[in-house]
């Protein structure tokens, strides 16, 4: 029989050692918390100083650009650069380019590739595994690699150095993404929603627009975004098929700032800093939707 004394003294005992454990293992994953936020931090650190230094560039004057040491903070500050950039010929022209460029291919790529993402997912039909496929298969495609025949293609209907060609070219590119990606979205929605409103008294299409059209309203947006930035930073496809000054896109306008005395780094920064603006404001317009609509698609379709 073991006193009281010396029980209570076992009880303190392993109460002791199992606070002691407890407490190395809270250092330990604080320690582990803090490496991991060290790393991520360093990750965005790295990923988004090019940015930055854009940005701190396009305010320096050009003195400071090209002195041998660096200076990290535009001081002093100018606005030369950017009155520069937007005085530089064809600015409006191609800034209207780009956005009716753009705005025509999303439009069409997020109506086809709905239509597209719910036939694959809602109805069985011959060839759908083909197609689907098939969709996967074009995406490994390097679009360098399609230049030429695409240039050779478009110029025998006289739609080279033309904005129609350019957005079918786009539209052509993003649509197998946007097709896979909207698939997804949908065979996540259950069938027997519709069904369930289809008894309640809707026609089929009523309740694919009551139903399913709000739920995979994320999933738009989230193949949106990637529309629009794929279309917006293209240089290549543009490039290649527009000549004309005035029927060029805001990418090409970039290089123009390109001389044979070399880079007009001051200019260039700013008007890279004016063209890369849309995006930001269009991701932050839709942001608050990208988060569930990303996690929405995510799903064994």
């Amino acid at each position: 029989m073991i006193a009281p004394g010396t029980a209570q003294g076992i009880r303190s005992g392993r109460a002791r050692a199992a606070t002691e454990v407890n407490l190395q293992v809270h250092v330990r994953q604080r320690v582990t918390q803090v490496l991991y936020d060290a790393i991520g931090v360093g990750v965005a650190v790295v990923m988004l100083f090019p940015i930055y230094w854009m940005v701190a560039t396009s305010f320096k004057p050009g003195r400071d650009i090209l002195t041998l040491v660096p200076k990290w903070f535009p001081a002093p500050f100018t606005l030369q650069n950017f009155q520069d950039a937007i005085a530089r010929p064809f600015f409006l022209d191609d800034v209207k380019n780009s956005l009716l460029v753009v705005g025509v291919m999303l439009a069409l790529a997020l109506a086809i590739s709905f239509l597209a993402a719910v036939a694959t997912a809602r109805f069985g039909f011959k060839g759908r595994t083909a197609f689907l496929v098939m969709i996967i298969g074009v995406q490994m495609v390097p679009l360098n690699a399609l230049i030429i025949p695409l240039y050779l293609m478009l110029d025998s209907v006289g739609q080279t150095d033309a904005l129609p060609g350019v957005i079918a070219v786009y539209l052509a590119v993003v649509l197998p993404f946007m097709v896979w990606t909207l698939r997804g979205f949908v065979a996540n929605i259950p069938a027997e929603l519709e069904e369930s409103a289809m008894i309640d008294g809707c026609t089929r299409v009523g309740a694919f627009l009551r139903i399913t059209f709000p739920l995979v309203g994320p999933g738009l947006v989230a193949t949106a975004i990637f529309g629009f930035i794929q279309a917006w930073n293209e240089y290549i496809v543009a490039y290649v098929l527009l000549s004309s000054p005035g029927n060029q896109t805001l990418t090409v306008w970039l290089a123009s700032f390109t001389t044979n005395h070399g880079p007009e780094w001051g200019p260039l920064m700013a008007a890279a800093t004016l063209t890369g603006l849309p995006v930001v404001a269009f991701f932050l317009i839709l942001q608050r939707y990208l988060a569930g609509g990303l996690t929405a698609g995510a799903v064994k379709g």
